[in-house]
């Protein structure tokens, strides 16, 4: 059956936002903890507004973020490639492409503007597209000026991550080369569970002991999974 709004005629688009439980809803979602509390695939799916047969629009929305590498990628991607993703047809193609250019002409606007983080949702949801799909463990420093204003989000480590492995030292190396008032560590499960183990815990008690000597505040250290993340600043872990 042809679709008169340009969608691939063959696509079947059944799982609307509003068949989803209420607290999984993106709008509801943005509308309840406020546009930069939501993760960007949220963001997406309210765009695309339905899924396909038998997914969500949210995990439609994640398949694309995983698939062209998170934001940049899509914004370098023409509408023929995005058209290649099974659930986007020319329509939705556009409609990203649209959404994409006005954030890139208000970034026009403002090219010394940089994102604040002053809560740990604030770090997460910074990270949280790039870091949730990652198949391997990274660790990240949110480097912040003295008014909590993101200098830099660095890769330190790529691989598994513990105590022996981790070299305290090149974390502070990192943030004294971009002359930071602070910082928060941020690593992936790849399991997609953000629970934090013992040998999180011992890493961030070293960290943020360091940065009292070092005179660099150690905030927060956020774990994240998949649409999930855990503070141990919130849960009291490894911070006196």
């Amino acid at each position: 059956m042809s679709q008169a709004n340009g969608e691939e005629p063959q696509i079947v688009y059944t799982p609307l936002i509003r068949n989803m439980a209420s607290q999984e809803r993106p709008r509801e979602r943005l509308l309840q903890v406020g546009p930069m509390a939501v993760s960007t695939a949220e963001l997406l799916a309210i765009i695309l507004r339905t899924g396909i047969k038998g997914e969500s629009v949210l995990r439609l929305a994640e398949r694309l973020l995983a698939q062209f590498q998170d934001l940049p990628g899509l914004a370098r991607a023409s509408v023929a490639e995005l058209k290649t993703v099974n659930g986007i047809g020319e329509a939705k193609a556009i409609e990203i492409k649209a959404a994409l250019e006005i954030g890139r002409r208000l970034t026009a606007f403002a090219p010394q503007e940089r994102p604040c983080v002053t809560t740990p949702a604030d770090a997460a949801n910074l990270l949280m597209s790039e870091m949730m799909f990652l198949e391997k463990e990274h660790l990240k420093l949110v480097l912040l000026d003295t008014r909590n204003r993101v200098l830099s989000t660095p890769t330190i480590y790529v691989g598994s991550l513990n105590s022996s492995v981790v070299r305290i030292g090149e974390l502070f190396r990192a943030a004294l080369k971009e002359n930071a008032a602070a910082f928060i560590v941020a690593h992936n499960h790849p399991s997609g569970d953000p629970s934090p183990s013992p040998e999180d815990i011992q890493v961030t008690r070293q960290l943020a002991q360091a940065g009292k000597l070092m005179d660099i505040q150690v905030l927060d250290h956020i774990i994240i999974g998949h649409q999930r993340y855990v503070s141990l600043k919130e849960r009291g872990l490894g911070f006196d």
